[in-house]
């Protein structure tokens, strides 16, 4: 708990493969209130999230977020995969797809999941709804990362959303942006890998890479 928030930040890898062993309900709590304490639009509170345990829910949708991988996400990978050239890229994507692919079939053997929901009304969602819920899902993964517990964020059940909303029993109006499967992790947090920050960050203009020297 003494970790920098940088330190925390650059090191909350996505933890797909997580220890069968019971979070405590009191860690689940502090997680959920630095979720609550995220900024949301208006500050309506137009949100709230559905802690799942129940083995034959989480089997329900696992199901379904099988199919998704099935019948969408799991050609996009093999493609990828099958047209990268052999070196080390390729095996750190194939590491990726493996660990992917885990947490597809163990996705109902997480110990906990938190789903993130939004009142989103008659109207439906639009592309400003998220503004309103994805902050406090990255508060509350930032959470779990302090408190030495694995997650990663999942919103492929949203291919089926109705469906496994369904399943979650939500009522209607109240839609799943998000599923953080939890638990102890099975690997080491680690530093994050991602491209240069001249990729990311563009001064004035798409194109110009940000220096702070500049």
């Amino acid at each position: 708990m003494q970790e920098n928030l940088f330190d925390i930040m650059s090191t909350m890898r996505a933890m797909r493969r997580l220890k069968p062993d019971p979070v405590p309900d009191d860690l689940v709590e502090r997680i959920l209130r630095a979720g609550q304490a995220a900024p949301n639009g208006g500050n309506m509170q137009e949100w709230g999230v559905l802690v799942i345990r129940d083995e034959a829910v989480k089997q329900q949708v696992q199901v379904v977020y099988q199919r998704a991988y099935d019948e969408y996400i799991g050609k996009g990978y093999a493609s990828r995969l099958a047209s990268m050239p052999e070196g080390e890229e390729r095996d750190r994507y194939a590491r990726q797809v493996d660990a992917v692919e885990h947490l597809t079939r163990n996705y109902h053997k997480a110990p906990v999941w938190l789903v993130a929901c939004l009142r989103v009304g008659p109207q439906g969602a639009n592309a400003m709804s998220g503004g309103s819920i994805y902050p406090a899902v990255q508060n509350m993964l930032l959470a779990a990362r302090a408190l030495g517990l694995g997650a990663t964020l999942t919103t492929r059940h949203m291919i089926f959303g109705d469906e496994v909303d369904a399943i979650l029993g939500l009522p209607e109006g109240v839609k799943s942006f998000a599923i953080l499967p939890m638990g102890y992790p099975e690997g080491r947090f680690g530093p994050v890998s991602r491209a240069p920050l001249e990729t990311f960050a563009h001064r004035e203009k798409w194109g110009a890479p940000f220096s702070a020297d500049a």
